[in-house]
C-alpha cells in the first residue's frame, strides 16, 4: 500500500512545478509545445501532472538558457542527439557544442571582468564627490576641479559628461522630438517652391 502513495506524491501540478522553479505557468506550457518537457500524466479533470524529476528538467534548461541556448537551440540539440545512428556519433556531436559554448562563455566572463573593473573605477571617483559642496548644476560637474585621485576620468562617468547638452550653458525647454506637422510642413513647402534650374542663353 505504501508504494501507490508514493507514487501518488510524486506527482505535481503545472502551478507547483513553476513555484518551484522560479517560471510561470506559462513558460512551462510553453516548454511542452517546444517538446522540451512533458508531463507524465493528466488528473480526470484535465490537470497536467509531472513527475518531480521535471524540476531538474526545467533546471537543466536554466543552464542552457544561461549558457546562450534559445529554446528553439535546445529543441534542435536534443533532437539531433537523440537521432543520432551512433552513440560515439551523439557524444562527438555534443563535445563540439559544449567546446563552441566554452569559448563563448570565457568571452563574456571576460567581457563582464572589464565592466566589473570600469564599476568599480566609476564607484572610486564618484566616492570622492561625496566631498563636493557646490550649489552648481551637473554642468559644474563638467569642469569639476576636485582631486578625484585618478590621471582620467572613468569612461562610464565621462560619457555622462560629454552629452550633447554640455556646451550649452542652459537648457533648451524645446523638445528633441519634431511634430510630424512641422515636417509635413516643410516637405509641402519644398515640393511648392519653384525649381532652379540653369538659365536658358539666348
Amino acid at each position: 500500500m505504501a508504494t501507490p502513495m508514493r507514487a501518488k506524491t510524486d506527482r505535481i501540478r503545472v502551478g507547483d512545478l513553476a513555484r518551484e522553479t522560479g517560471k510561470t505557468v506559462r513558460a512551462i506550457h510553453l516548454y511542452e509545445e517546444m517538446g522540451l518537457l512533458t508531463p507524465v500524466t493528466r488528473t480526470s479533470g484535465g490537470f497536467r501532472l509531472y513527475d518531480r524529476s521535471a524540476i531538474d528538467r526545467v533546471k537543466w534548461m536554466d543552464m542552457l538558457h544561461g549558457l546562450g541556448f534559445s529554446l528553439q537551440e535546445m529543441r534542435d540539440v536534443l533532437r539531433e542527439w537523440w537521432q543520432a545512428d551512433l552513440g560515439p556519433d551523439a557524444m562527438k556531436r555534443l563535445r563540439e557544442v559544449f567546446e563552441e559554448r566554452l569559448i563563448a562563455t570565457r568571452e563574456t566572463i571576460k567581457r563582464q571582468r572589464e565592466l566589473e573593473h570600469e564599476l568599480l573605477a566609476g564607484l572610486a571617483y564618484l566616492e570622492t564627490c561625496n566631498q563636493c559642496g557646490t550649489n552648481e548644476s551637473a554642468v559644474g560637474c563638467v569642469h569639476c576641479e576636485l582631486d578625484h585621485g585618478v590621471a582620467r576620468e572613468p569612461v562610464l562617468v565621462a560619457g555622462f559628461k560629454s552629452a550633447p547638452e554640455r556646451g550649452s550653458g542652459a537648457r533648451s525647454n524645446r523638445s528633441s522630438f519634431v511634430p510630424l506637422a512641422e515636417i509635413a510642413g516643410s516637405e509641402v513647402k519644398s515640393m511648392d517652391a519653384p525649381a532652379r534650374g540653369p538659365r536658358s542663353r539666348a
